[in-house]
């Protein structure tokens, strides 16, 4: 009976070590009800800002060091936050038109996580391949990471993917009505 209890009593702690060594390995869902993206887009005379839902995505971890990543990404939800009625309904639509973000045709959009380094404790230099409108470009940022949440900030050239609309790189004579090509994504996750 006692050779039974102590078997019993190694399985029970093994297991529990091996749960608590494995807790921070492997894949780590995005919950996309608790994490924000943030857009912002420049122009001669101003800017606008809103917001952009996580569709899905995950971390994946060795120990406790980050190594890579998905997201899919809602283009159907982009929505300004910095105007409210007629204004913001023609802003969010002229966003999803074909002029910007075609969302009718290109419902989602991906970031890959395919390098990531170490540059300090919690910090990340990430690289990685975003496709928006089915055109896939590189691009590279910083990561944080704290306990289940992780932030980062993107510059994203909306040139390289087919969105023109305002832009001086494809149009001559615009002006204070141009729109400048970079614009800005702040993700806050929480897995």
């Amino acid at each position: 009976m006692k050779n039974l209890f102590r078997t019993i009593a190694v399985f029970v702690m093994a297991f529990m070590a091996f749960s608590f060594t494995t807790l921070n390995e492997g894949k780590k869902e995005i919950k996309i009800e608790n994490s924000k993206v943030v857009w912002k887009g420049y122009k001669v005379t101003g800017s606008h800002e809103g917001t952009i839902a996580i569709k899905s995505g995950f971390l994946n971890f060795n120990a406790d060091q980050l190594i890579g990543g998905e997201f899919t990404i809602d283009m159907t939800t982009i929505s300004s936050t910095d105007l409210e009625g007629e204004y913001k309904g023609k802003l969010d639509g002229h966003l999803k038109s074909a002029d910007f973000f075609g969302v009718e045709n290109f419902p989602t959009a991906k970031l890959v996580l395919t390098e990531v380094k170490s540059s300090g404790k919690n910090s990340y230099e990430v690289s990685g391949n975003i496709t928006i409108k089915n055109i896939t470009e590189p691009v590279s940022f910083d990561l944080s990471v704290y306990g289940n949440k992780a932030n980062a900030a993107l510059k994203i050239d909306r040139s390289k993917f087919d969105v023109r609309y305002g832009s001086s790189s494809f149009f001559d004579g615009l002006k204070d009505k141009a729109i400048y090509d970079e614009f800005d994504i702040v993700a806050d996750l929480e897995f």
